[in-house]
């Protein structure tokens, strides 16, 4: 089952999409235990469907396996409220652990079990928030930007980045762009920050991503790996773009990451066991 909703964030309105766990039989419906969580981020200028809807494929394979799934707009993007690039990355991680608060507060959601999954600088925000936010445990990063402020102007191009330094604000996609956004850009390293999150990381990369470089699949692994505790798997995927947009290289994207969640929850599940 599939909801629509709102989450206030601010004076704000997050618009999102809330995907229910599948019960596989009545006796597991009966017997009510906690559920993982896993809310998606999506990435420039996206939205909570994302490209070729594969967020919404996501979120729905995920629910099959019993997650609780929330994918959202974040402010100005989709069906959101607000503008989008009026304010920065603070302001992005701030959505986020908003709708982490909406999301850890639903029934049946075990709160030691929270994974964001971020696609693009949804990833980058994704790792940020949960460097902030000890609910996250794990994270999962898809295509993810490395040097946020490089890589967004990069998209952009310089010009709509000295546009917006000079006039106060610049179109882009029909979206105009503050000098306070890209400033945001530039105060964050994801790279650097990383070592700071405790929990278990996948990387996924495309070896045909033309806009975010698989190279940065393996800096993010080496980084996490400087780390004492929690660990890193990486999954390059050969002739990936950077939306995963065929089918074939969509396909080991989730069940990659369907994989790796369900690795977690049995390694969890031993843990609690050889505890007893």
């Amino acid at each position: 089952m599939e909801r629509q909703i709102s989450i206030r964030h601010g004076e704000e309105e997050l618009t999102a999409t809330i995907h229910y766990p599948v019960v596989k039989d009545i006796k597991e419906a009966n017997h009510q235990q906690r559920v993982p969580l896993a809310v998606i981020c999506h990435g420039f200028v996206g939205s909570r469907i994302g490209v070729d809807r594969l967020f919404v494929k996501t979120a729905r394979e995920l629910a099959e396996d019993g997650y609780l799934v929330l994918r959202f707009d974040y402010v100005g993007c989709g069906e959101s409220s607000g503008e989008y690039g009026a304010e920065g990355l603070e302001s992005m991680i701030a959505q986020t652990r908003s709708v982490l608060d909406y999301a850890v507060n639903c029934s049946d959601v075990d709160p030691t079990r929270v994974t964001l999954i971020g696609h693009s600088l949804g990833g980058a925000v994704a790792l940020l928030t949960a460097v902030r936010d000890k609910r996250v445990k794990n994270l999962v990063m898809w295509s993810s930007v490395g040097y946020p402020f490089n890589d967004i102007v990069k998209i952009t191009g310089r010009e709509v980045y000295d546009e917006g330094v000079k006039h106060g604000a610049a179109d882009y996609l029909g979206y105009k762009f503050t000098p306070k956004f890209f400033e945001s850009l530039a105060e964050h390293q994801p790279f650097q920050e990383a070592v700071k999150f405790g929990g278990d990381v996948l990387v996924v990369h495309g070896t045909s991503d033309e806009i975010i470089p698989v190279d940065y699949a393996f800096l993010y692994q080496k980084v996490f790996w400087m780390r004492q505790e929690g660990r890193c798997d990486k999954e390059i995927i050969f002739q990936g773009d950077h939306t995963f947009s065929s089918g074939k290289e969509r396909e080991q994207l989730i069940t990659r990451t369907r994989e790796w969640l369900g690795e977690r929850q049995k390694i969890e599940q031993d843990w609690q066991h050889w505890m007893i």
